[in-house]
């Protein structure tokens, strides 16, 4: 049963174990950069970085097709443009970083569906917009592990300078120059990892695999290790679940594993032990001496 249900849809064909592994790479590496942004209270700002890819993938589209390589540099300018850009307002005019990512998200949607649509049909659209995980080939899977690699060795080198810029950013700018380099390399790291997560999730999913299973660790965990080291699991957990439901009953796979992350994060809101609904009702025990 076991055998049937979880294991042989992986043993008998190699789409689902490709699928499999690049979404092992996307946990890996878009999970932990998700737990930061939650710390960071960016969880908003991934959202618009997600969507702002979307103008540059669809450039790529409209010169080379659904080639990865111009997709996946197409993305990359698109990304750090509009996060410069939204830097730049926010500096010099009187609108806040919040309005100026959400009136470059909203332009950066638009112009991607129309370049998308004025050459490819309803299929590429959805492709673009929704990923084709099941459809990863190699090139794909060594471009989603390189970014894994990366994400992690950053986070690796930067993690202190990051602790610090997500408990007190002031004070770290006042003692350091690591500050502005800290948060323009986090800042690449999240584009970076959008852009990975969009060959598989698309652009509108994307965001979910780093946001969701981040949110849901937030229940289970207080210290910031213990944060990432959850977050990654329920990634995975969440990818399995969604694989093998769109294996066994037909269902869009990107969706599925966001929707199994976003029920995950259900559960974690009711019955978490670290500020769930059911911790907070419950008496707690008076300390004893």
């Amino acid at each position: 049963m076991i055998w049937e249900a979880v294991i042989q849809p992986f043993a008998d064909f190699g789409f689902m174990r490709r699928a499999l592994l690049g979404c092992i790479a996307v946990s890996l590496g878009a999970t932990p950069v998700g737990v930061f942004l939650m710390l960071r209270r960016m969880s908003l700002t991934g959202d618009a970085m997600a969507h702002a890819i979307l103008p540059g993938a669809a450039v790529g589209f409209l010169v080379a097709g659904l080639s990865l390589g111009a997709m996946t540099i197409g993305g990359l300018i698109a990304g750090m443009a509009v996060a410069l850009l939204s830097g730049l307002v926010t500096r010099v005019t009187a609108l806040r970083e919040d309005a100026s990512l959400a009136a470059f998200y909203l332009i950066s949607l638009a112009l991607g569906v129309l370049i998308v649509s004025t050459r490819g049909s309803n299929v590429d659209l959805m492709h673009v917009l929704f990923g084709t995980v099941l459809a990863l080939n190699d090139a794909a899977l060594i471009l989603l592990c390189s970014i894994a690699s990366i994400s992690v060795l950053i986070l690796a080198v930067l993690f202190r300078p990051l602790v610090l810029e997500c408990a007190d950013p002031q004070f770290l700018r006042s003692v350091s120059r690591l500050s502005a380099v800290t948060h323009f390399t986090f800042l690449s790291l999240v584009v970076l990892n959008l852009v990975g997560g969009f060959h598989a999730l698309g652009t509108l999913m994307a965001v979910g695999i780093m946001i969701l299973p981040a949110a849901a660790a937030r229940f289970w965990a207080n210290s910031i290790g213990g944060l990432i080291f959850v977050a990654i699991a329920v990634a995975f957990l969440s990818s399995l679940s969604g694989l093998l439901l769109s294996y066994h009953y037909s269902l869009p796979s990107g969706p599925a594993i966001i929707l199994v992350a976003g029920i995950v994060y259900a559960v974690s809101l009711v019955l978490g032990p670290a500020g769930g609904l059911i911790a907070q009702v419950l008496p707690r025990r008076p300390l004893q001496n």
